[in-house]
């Protein structure tokens, strides 16, 4: 099955929230560095009528699309924010409970992902924390892997660590948080299908040092680094409403991993299954049968893990693919890991493909 690829970001804010620019200038940048498209998620604040290609036949175009950060503005300690896609109107009067947003979100076809859910706390720059507290909670589409603020967020505890690394932010960043990692594993292995997805979290941000200003963060940047990639279907046509629902589409269904594209362009990555007369990408379900091969295909030789439950199943160095057959059960994520400024970087994450079991077991 032919499948198209598109790179964009699903974290961006505006000055209609906590941003620095408007909409134009930040499609310019997305342009700029090469995305496809950008949803624009200002907190508890769906603004449609952005929506559209930006662009010009010299430069090309970027699809604007219009989500939405909601969160509970009086909850303390702050936290539980979720970025809702799809679902064509507000939502934000249902914050004031985290399932009552995600039914309401359910209801009215869109989807939710948890926001940066191991976020941390600057205690000397007084930057809160907005983790996601109420974790029993189910019905949500997905989690917020890696978020590239929240990430820098935990290298910055200190006045000095903030000095060195707000000037040379690339060489502190190695992959998302850990911990956020971990509870992804978690989830597949209770047997939740959970999309994963990278962002920017793109406020523009300048960070002020006494007399020292610096914007560390413009948009382009950020827009160079985490992104979400999304495999389609059908090709984008240029059409707001259909190329709309075929990315949502792709989205919703699993068929997504996270470049970080800094190191270099992640685009070209696949990851597959072949079973008995059957097949999956990122995202879909297969059955075991007599086994199940997984092919990781990076775009250049790298460290290249299948992980499984959060243990690596499958590991290989300085190779383009890797493939593995697995005869268990389980959610398979793969990871390529690649050399950038003398440190090894977590380079792409793809989503699960989910090997469920044969329908003989599920009897005995």
């Amino acid at each position: 099955m032919t499948l198209y690829e598109y790179a964009g970001n699903l974290h961006v804010h505006t000055r209609y929230s906590d941003g620095a620019a408007y909409h134009a200038r930040i499609a310019d940048d997305a342009l700029l560095a090469g995305l496809d498209f950008v949803v624009f998620t200002d907190h508890n604040l769906w603004v449609p009528g952005v929506e559209g290609y930006y662009g010009d036949p010299d430069r090309g175009y970027v699809l604007l699309l219009a989500g939405e950060e909601v969160h509970d503005r009086s909850r303390i300690p702050p936290g539980n924010h979720v970025l809702v896609y799809g679902a064509e109107q507000e939502v934000s009067q249902h914050a004031h409970t985290l399932p009552g947003l995600i039914k309401a979100v359910n209801q009215a076809g869109g989807m939710s992902f948890i926001a940066h859910p191991d976020d941390h706390a600057v205690a000397w720059m007084g930057e809160s924390a907005f983790p996601w507290a109420d974790r029993h909670i189910e019905g949500f589409t997905g989690l917020e892997i890696w978020n590239y603020m929240s990430r820098f967020k935990d290298h910055i505890q200190t006045r000095r660590q903030t000095l060195r690394s707000i000037f040379n932010p690339e060489d502190i960043m190695l992959g998302p948080n850990p911990r956020t990692l971990m509870l992804w594993d978690q989830l597949l292995g209770m047997g939740q299908d959970i999309v994963g997805i990278g962002s920017a979290d793109a406020h523009g941000t300048q960070y002020r040092l006494g007399p020292i200003s610096h914007t560390v963060f413009p948009y382009d940047f950020l827009f160079s680094c985490v992104n979400t990639h999304i495999l389609t279907k059908f090709a984008l046509t240029g059409e707001l409403q259909h190329d709309k629902e075929v990315l949502y589409t792709g989205l919703r269904q699993g068929r997504v991993f996270i470049g970080y594209d800094l190191p270099a362009r992640t685009k070209g990555f696949r990851y597959t299954a072949q079973g008995q007369n059957t097949s999956a990408v990122m995202g879909g379900h297969i059955r075991l049968g007599h086994g199940v091969t997984l092919q990781a295909l990076a775009p250049t030789r790298a460290r290249i893990r299948i992980i499984c439950g959060g243990d690596v199943v499958a590991e290989e160095r300085r190779v383009e693919n890797l493939t593995h057959v697995v005869r268990k059960p389980g959610a398979y994520r793969a990871e390529v890991w690649l050399p950038y400024r003398d440190r090894e970087r977590m380079w792409i994450i793809s989503n699960p493909i989910y090997v469920d079991p044969n329908p003989s077991s599920l009897r005995r």
